[in-house]
């Protein structure tokens, strides 16, 4: 078993690994990032990257879910019995992924490389996207307070009044920008439409 010191130094080779790859596949794109580039640039032997990312496919997986990543993936959710609280602030922790600096161009990276690598499509939605809909969707199943005959769909409705007016943009639009006060304000209102309808 590794020592407290071993494992520490290979998180923080891993961690340098996945900083270096991210930046380079935002920079050149999935197609022209290598491994010996990111090696180089993370400042570690390509035993060492091998060693933990042993394809390019598996390091943009764990690029994926550290961009996706919400801090809470000990499997903490809001607290039941208060609708309008729970939805906030699941709301409020989309909003603050999908602003993240980066998280535009990593959908432009599997967007534009999907024809030859669909691979790419199925780690950001499996690793990234997925993860966070079931957390809503779980969320939905479990709160007394509403009623709702399709949680899957009511999560999906749910996430797409936020994203439609938070991301979607900024993904087409380079010189769009909303403020956080607006940010805040399509948050607020999802949670009134949610809570109208299955409150």
């Amino acid at each position: 078993m590794p020592s407290t010191y071993h494992q520490r130094v290979a998180e923080e080779k891993r961690a340098a690994i996945v900083g270096a790859a991210t930046a380079l596949f935002l920079q050149a794109g999935y197609a022209h990032t290598s491994l010996a580039k990111v090696a180089e640039a993370a400042d570690v032997s390509k035993a060492t990257l091998f060693k933990q990312f042993p394809t390019k496919a598996a390091l943009f997986d764990a690029i994926v879910a550290e961009a996706w990543r919400t801090g809470t993936e000990d499997g903490a959710e809001p607290p039941t019995g208060d609708l309008r609280a729970g939805l906030t602030a699941l709301g409020t922790r989309y909003v603050a992924l999908l602003t993240r600096p980066g998280m535009v161009a990593l959908f432009r990276i599997v967007i534009a490389e999907l024809p030859r690598f669909p691979e790419l499509g199925e780690a950001h939605f499996a690793r990234g996207k997925m993860p966070y809909f079931d957390s809503v969707r779980r969320y939905l199943e479990v709160e007394p307070a509403v009623r709702v005959p399709d949680a899957e769909l009511a999560a999906t409705q749910f996430l797409g009044m936020i994203a439609n007016h938070v991301f979607w943009p900024r993904l087409l639009l380079l010189d769009y920008a909303l403020s956080d006060e607006a940010a805040a304000h399509v948050v607020d209102e999802a949670v009134a439409t949610m809570v109208a309808r299955y409150g």
